[in-house]
């Protein structure tokens, strides 16, 4: 990947947040932290990394809903501020790493 694609990155990451803290006004979109973005290298798609602190099914589903249902204002937003060739096509996914690591380290703990 090319220095110029992961430095958009980390600034559409920073604009991303701000968008979503300040900007949307979606109830079910609350206490949501980016964990990371990947952007394609002819800037077509943007994937969206996101974790919950309250990550139970049902509030996923909600703040999956909530997020499809504000993805164009967001990616106005996005592409105002951050200024891009192109306007990426967003798709939020619900980041599982930080759950998987948390069982596995409970299974180790059992283990040791």
């Amino acid at each position: 990947m090319s220095p110029k694609i992961k430095r958009l990155e980390s600034t559409i990451i920073r604009v991303l947040s701000d968008i979503l803290n300040h900007e949307v006004k979606h109830p079910d979109i609350d206490f949501l932290t980016l964990t990371a973005t990947k952007l394609t290298t002819d800037l077509s798609h943007l994937k969206v990394y996101y974790t919950l602190l309250n990550n139970d099914e049902e509030t996923k589903e909600k703040v999956a809903l909530a997020l499809e249902k504000s993805k164009s204002f967001i990616r106005t937003i996005l592409v105002q501020k951050v200024k891009m060739r192109k306007s990426p096509a967003l798709h939020f996914m619900y980041d599982e790493s930080l759950e998987r690591g948390n069982k596995i380290a409970a299974g180790l703990k059992k283990v040791l």
